[in-house]
Order: structure tokens, then sequence, then C-alpha cells
């Protein structure tokens, strides 16, 4: 299933995105742009690192497995979450750069996995 193969395709990114969190935070945050990176930050995005590998993965095995449900269900999640990057930026105090990045590879992806389904899926 076509769209099956974008959903996977975006676990294998957020997946090696979860593992530069981990093994380089310091570089990615000087990359970002983030103010103020102490020793903990760095603690703290490692951690998110491990959460984002863990996503990925589900995202990969779910692709691979054409869990047509996990796919479905990825077209509810991913276009919510620039109202949340926003909400965090707004009220949180999220950097700006790193919402936007979220907002663009999330939504990004929604559309790649939206136009699979509804043009490649109907056909097969």
């Amino acid at each position: 299933m076509p769209s099956a193969k974008t959903v996977e395709a975006y676990g294998w990114l957020i997946f090696l995105e979860g593992g530069v969190f981990i093994l380089a935070p310091h570089w990615l945050a000087a990359l970002l742009g983030l103010p103020d990176f102490s020793a903990t930050a760095a603690i703290y995005f490692r951690l998110a690192g491990m959460v984002v590998s863990g996503i990925g993965m589900l995202y990969i095995v779910s692709g691979r497995l054409d869990a047509r449900g996990f796919v479905f269900a990825s077209l509810l999640d991913r276009p919510l979450v620039p109202l949340a990057m926003f909400g965090l930026w707004y009220w949180a105090g999220m950097p700006a750069v790193l919402a936007i990045a979220f907002s663009i590879e999330d939504f990004g992806s929604f559309l790649w996995t939206a136009w699979a389904w509804r043009n490649l899926d109907a056909r097969a």
C-alpha cells in the first residue's frame, strides 16, 4: 500500500532525528539557534530523542506491516501538530525555530501520506 510506504519513510526520518537528538544535542541546539543550552538541557534533549526514536520505530514497523488503521490514525494526528506547536510557542515559550521545524515536517509528511492514501491507494 503506497500510503504505508510514506508512513514508513516518515518513521525512518524521525527515527534518525531522534538519534541526532541523542548523539549530538549540542550540535543540534547550535544548528537551531537555541539559547542557553546547558548540560541539563542536553540530558532532556537526549530523553526527548529517545521518545522521538521510539515513535519513529512505531511508524517504521506499522508502515512495513501495511497497518492501514495506523496509517489512517496518523492522518488524523499529524495535521494537529502545527496547532500544538503554536500553543507551545505562544504559551510555553518554545523557540519559534523548533516549532516551525516540527510543524513543517509533520504537516508536509501528512500531505504526502494523504496524497498517497487518496490517489494511489484508490487504484490498488
